[in-house]
Parts: C-alpha cells; sequence; structure tokens
C-alpha cells in the first residue's frame, strides 16, 4: 500500500466574503484540491484573484505572518520617536532575555515585547496594500466598485481570512468596506506557541534586526503563488508576436511611438513575464518533472520544448510523438497551446509547497483529456502542490470523484489496479468544491461515494437534457406513424 505524501505544509485557511464582487456571500475552506464550478459570471473568477491577492498581501498563508523586516524594523523605530536609543535598548534586553533560556519551546506570541507585538498586529491589519493589490488585479479605479450592487445599491464588503492548524489558530485579518468608510483589523493568537527553525542560532541573538530575521522564518509553509488564466492558450499562440512587439518598444523611436501602454490585471501580468522570460530551472526537479512527462504523454503525444531566441526571448515549439518535427505554437492545436503554459509551468517554475491556481483547465480539451487533467490534478496533490481551479466541466468533476474513490481503496490496502507514472489518488478531505451562483450564497458541494461529487445543477441540465430528446423522438416517431398510415 502506498503511503499518503505528507502535505501537512499546508495549514488550514478560511476565506469568507461578503458583497464582494459578484459574489453575495461566500465561506471558503481551502483545501489542497480547491474547486470551484457554476455559471459565468458568479465569482468563481473573483474569488480566485482574491486568493491570488490574499496569498501575495501575506507573504503566503504561513503560520505566523511573514515580515517584510526593514518596512518592520523601520516601523519600529519610528514609533518608538522619543528617546528611542534607550527603549530599543530595552526591548533588545527583552529579547535577549527570553532566548537566554535554556530551550524556548514554551514561548509564545504573548512573551514578545509590546512594542513588537503591536507593531505586528498593526502591520497585519493594514488594508491599504490588499486594497492596491485587489485594484490592479480585479482592474478596477476605486475600492468601492468592489463591492456588490443589488437594485443599484451597493452592500457593505467584508473579506476576512483566518489560518489554523488542527484546534490552534494562528493569525486572521477581516476588513469591512463600506460607502464612506474602510475598517480593518488583524490579531496573532496570544497563545500561538513559536517553533524556531535553528534553536542554536537563538541564543546569538543580540539585537532587534536579528530576531524579526528569525520570526521571518516561523512555519514557513506557505511559498509562492502563481496564476494560469483563461487567456493562456491565446497568449501562447500569439507569443512570438508579443516578444518582437517587446523589443519594437524597448528602442527610443518605440518608447516614442507607443507611449500610452495599455495595462495588464496582476496575474495576467505575472503569467506574461513568466513567459517571456522563461528559463528553465537550474536543477530539474524529479517529481514536478515527472508530472511534466506525464501529462505530456497521456494528453498531448508530445512534449513542449523552448529555446533562447535571436530576440533574447525564448522560443517555445511542440514536438510530435508520431510525426517527430517541431512546430512553433501558432502551428498548432489549441489543446496544445492551451496546456503548453501547464508544462512549462510544472517543469521549470512551480515547486511542492506553492499554491497554483488554474482557470478552466479542462478548455479546449476532448472529454478523455479533460478526465486526465483531473489526474494531473491528484499529482500535484501527491507532490505537495494546493490547486485551485475554476471549471465548467462534469467530466472533470466526474474523475475527480472517481480519484477519491481511489484513495479511499488506496488508503485500505484495496487498490487493485495501479498506473505507470507518478501517483494521481485522492482523498476526500483533500477536495472541496464549491458551487457558485447568480443571488445566492455559495455552497459546498460533498462528495459521497455513490455519487462522487455531483450538483444537483448538473443532474437537472441532464435531467432536462433527456426529457427533450425523449419528447422530440416520440414525435418523430407519431408522425411517422401516422404518414405510414396514410
Amino acid at each position: 500500500m502506498s503511503e499518503p505524501k505528507d502535505i501537512s505544509q499546508h495549514l488550514n485557511v478560511d476565506i469568507s466574503v461578503r458583497n464582494f464582487g459578484p459574489i453575495a456571500e461566500a465561506d471558503i475552506a481551502l483545501r489542497p484540491l480547491t474547486v470551484f464550478i457554476g455559471p459565468s459570471n458568479t465569482g468563481k473568477t473573483y474569488f480566485s484573484t482574491l486568493i491570488y491577492a490574499l496569498h501575495d498581501r501575506f507573504y503566503g498563508f504561513s503560520g505566523f505572518p511573514k515580515l517584510p523586516i526593514q518596512e518592520w524594523l523601520q516601523a519600529i523605530l519610528y514609533g518608538l520617536r522619543f528617546d528611542s536609543s534607550e527603549i530599543l535598548q530595552g526591548i533588545e534586553d527583552e529579547i535577549q532575555a527570553l532566548f537566554a533560556k535554556p530551550n524556548t519551546e514554551g514561548l509564545k506570541f504573548l512573551d514578545l515585547p509590546e512594542l513588537v507585538r503591536y507593531e505586528i498586529q498593526k502591520w497585519l491589519g493594514e488594508s491599504d496594500i490588499l486594497l492596491d493589490k485587489l485594484g490592479s488585479c480585479l482592474d478596477v479605479e476605486s475600492t468601492f466598485q468592489m463591492r456588490r450592487s443589488t437594485d443599484g445599491i451597493r452592500g457593505n464588503m467584508t473579506v476576512s481570512v483566518a489560518v489554523s492548524e488542527e484546534n490552534q489558530k494562528f493569525w486572521d485579518f477581516k476588513m469591512v468596506v463600506s460607502e464612506s468608510d474602510i475598517d480593518a483589523t488583524g490579531e496573532v493568537n496570544a497563545n500561538m506557541p513559536f517553533q524556531f527553525v535553528d534553536e542554536q542560532k537563538l541564543e546569538k541573538i543580540r539585537r532587534l534586526s536579528d530576531f524579526l530575521k528569525q520570526l521571518s522564518k516561523l512555519r514557513e509553509s506557505a511559498r509562492a503563488v502563481y496564476y494560469l488564466p483563461a487567456t493562456r492558450s491565446g497568449i501562447m499562440q500569439s507569443h512570438s508576436v508579443i516578444s518582437s512587439s517587446l523589443v519594437a518598444r524597448s528602442t527610443r523611436g518605440g518608447f516614442e511611438r507607443f507611449r500610452e501602454i495599455p495595462m495588464f490585471t496582476d496575474p495576467l501580468s505575472d503569467f506574461l513575464q513568466r513567459i517571456i522570460l522563461y528559463k528553465a530551472r537550474p536543477e530539474p526537479h524529479l517529481e514536478m518533472g515527472a508530472i511534466a512527462d506525464a501529462l505530456e504523454t497521456n494528453i498531448l503525444s508530445g512534449e513542449i520544448i523552448w529555446s533562447p531566441s535571436p530576440t533574447g526571448y525564448p522560443e517555445f515549439r511542440y514536438r510530435s510523438q508520431e510525426m517527430g518535427e517541431e512546430l512553433r505554437l501558432s502551428q498548432v492545436s489549441s489543446m496544445v497551446s492551451e496546456l503548453a503554459p501547464l508544462v512549462l509551468f510544472l517543469r521549470g517554475i512551480v515547486k511542492p509547497g506553492d499554491t497554483l491556481i488554474i482557470e478552466e483547465p479542462e478548455a479546449h480539451l476532448h472529454p478523455g483529456a479533460q478526465t486526465e487533467i483531473a489526474a494531473t490534478l491528484a499529482r500535484l496533490v501527491r507532490v505537495g502542490v494546493r490547486v485551485v481551479v475554476t471549471t465548467h466541466s462534469d467530466w472533470l468533476l466526474k474523475e475527480i470523484g472517481n480519484l477519491i474513490r481511489e484513495g479511499i481503496l488506496n488508503q485500505k490496502g484495496e487498490l487493485r489496479q495501479k498506473l505507470p507514472g507518478p501517483e494521481r489518488w485522492l482523498l476526500p478531505d483533500e477536495v472541496g468544491a464549491w458551487h457558485f451562483y447568480k443571488e445566492k450564497p455559495v455552497e459546498p458541494i460533498p462528495f459521497t461515494n455513490l455519487d462522487g461529487i455531483e450538483h444537483a445543477a448538473y443532474e437537472d441540465l441532464e435531467l432536462n437534457l433527456y426529457n427533450r430528446s425523449a419528447g422530440l423522438h416520440n414525435q418523430i416517431e407519431m408522425m411517422e406513424g401516422g404518414n405510414a398510415s396514410e
């Protein structure tokens, strides 16, 4: 029996919103695999973008808020103002006394110097950084435009996030945006214990800056976040044109000609930069490379290759297993250009512990390929990548349900069929599926052994299609029967 991969580096992250864009109400607990379904324009992309913005704002969803050390040091020193040298020395004396103890296993947030605790929670509760990030991610000019409008009236918008582990809360943040005010608070659990990486170095702490550096390494569970937008296929097919345009604009004449440069949203801009400046990972990650290999073999029937070009930007091509020739991405099917960035990200960018957000991974794919994408998502979970996807594919959901069933059998040692390649099973508590509505709160979709991940909306649609086809069939039968009797 295969032992479950340790994915404990992903802490519990609960995100709640009210009147956020098109979303009336949502309380979502991120899982190793989080799936958003529902009609268009119900907020799936809005919430995915919020995850991206929150991850960036708090330097990842770690057990301790990540610290911009220089900013904090300056803030604390500025907060001292008068008699700063004497007070600073007092803070450093307190810190030295804390770490002069034989061990620090019992050290809690409450034990830190009061001014340090104050500045930490003050920084945690700042709203401007998040609002600026959301504005550039959602391409809105005003914070108040993010508030949901009902019958022409915009309600108060609420965004909150809480990070915990089992029954231990670590920290939380809440922001309320009303018609005339923005109120935000952040709180670290006073009884949260610290788990320092290197106890020996703690004895050498003499200054506040040394202490802040140690805090920045606490519970480093969350790493980078990456976003694959729904427009990735078109971007990959026109990649060479975009690169050529960048070269043209890099000249003095180019800047004079193109003075007004249109703005991209942050997720799209980040995706473009990583593709345009793409480089191979110096040391290939074996597990991520194996997942990329399986994706190429099982779906693409070929490989995505890259090489430097005379422009200085990379060039991407597709090499078919059958033909062996190399084709530009502008010459291949939309399926290849759709999955090419996923292959590139897995092979050269994403690492275990990262968060990967993918909009509609099933786009332009045959139903059989959509089910194989579900296997790719499961493989990413198995190596410790947190995955968030938006989808309209019932095929994808059905196969995720099958992979959960495989996980249950695997956990009990009853899984008889072992497929080649990286492991591709899931467990029920590793998957969270959520249905978005136009005028109703977002609802979780439970997994059951019988139905898998099935939603009533899909069942109703399937039933309606069947009833319609049966009705039309009956009309044809009656028509043909009547003609035969004449």
